[in-house]
Formats: structure tokens, C-alpha cells, sequence
């Protein structure tokens, strides 16, 4: 009579296609993590410069409070959130341009709130060499990764 059971050679070979799989597997995790991050930066710049936008054209057509120094864009992203006086509407209702600040998918640092995790360019800083400055005219991204397509995620 002959013992059942898995001779060494079936368990190697059953062992290295496993193995084969999870190395396979793996990597596609990877980029599809990757992928989701990338589409949540979009959406994210994309809500915030709408915001700015909104912002400036608020400015321009006179329902925010000029001053000679500003330049028409908000000071900072909290502004967005909380809201300005609209000086056209007589009872001073306020205008709201984002819920919330949404957070940079690449920043890590659970303890910032989600205008910390931006970098801020003002409208006097060059395209080249954003810098902080007294109004917020654009931001982007922090991270030094580069995406999927090769441009840093700093250029998006």
C-alpha cells in the first residue's frame, strides 16, 4: 500500500509559484495606491485654485473689502473656509469659498491641519520660485516624488 500525502518536489513547486504571485501582485498594489494618491492631489489643487479664483473674482467685482496693499488674493487658505463679508449685501452675509482645506495626499504628518501640508506661492514670488509671502496665489504639493507620468508632483 501506498502512504498519501505531498512528496518535497509538489510543496517546492507549489511554494515558488506562490511566491511568484505575491512578487507579481505586489508592485500592481503599489501604482494602484500610487494612482489613487495622484487622483486626490488633482482633485485637491483643482478645489483650492477654484477657491483662489473665486477669491480674486469676488475681489474684483467689489464684494471684498480692498485695500491699497493687497493684491486681491486671499491672505491665507483659512480665509477660504471661514468666509469674508460680502460689503454689497446689506445684511454683511458672508461668502464661503471651501467647506474645508483639503489635506496634500502625500504629506504624512497627521499633526498639520490641511492648509499646513501646501506649499504657498504669493503673487510677488516667481513661477520658477514659489515662495510664501503675503497673499497665497497658488500652492502645490510638498513632496519630492516624482509621479507616474515622470513630473515631480512640486510642478502639478
Amino acid at each position: 500500500m501506498r502512504a498519501r500525502g505531498f512528496t518535497l518536489i509538489e510543496l517546492l513547486v507549489t511554494l515558488a509559484i506562490v511566491g511568484l504571485l505575491g512578487a507579481l501582485v505586489i508592485p500592481t498594489a503599489q501604482v494602484v495606491v500610487q494612482r489613487r494618491q495622484e487622483q486626490d492631489l488633482r482633485e485637491a489643487l483643482y478645489q483650492i485654485r477654484s477657491a483662489i479664483d473665486a477669491y480674486k473674482l469676488a475681489y474684483d467685482q467689489g464684494r471684498v473689502t480692498r485695500s491699497v496693499t493687497s493684491t486681491g488674493y486671499p491672505r491665507n487658505l483659512e480665509v477660504l473656509v471661514e468666509g469674508v463679508p460680502d460689503i454689497q449685501n446689506p445684511k454683511q452675509a458672508r461668502i464661503y469659498f471651501l467647506r474645508r482645506v483639503p489635506r496634500d495626499p502625500f504629506n504624512t504628518d497627521a499633526a498639520l491641519a490641511g492648509a499646513q501640508t501646501w506649499g504657498k506661492r504669493s503673487y510677488a514670488s516667481e513661477a520658477d520660485d514659489p515662495k510664501e509671502g503675503d497673499d497665497v496665489y497658488d500652492v502645490y504639493s510638498q513632496s519630492e516624488q516624482a509621479g507616474l507620468n515622470g513630473v515631480p508632483y512640486k510642478k502639478w
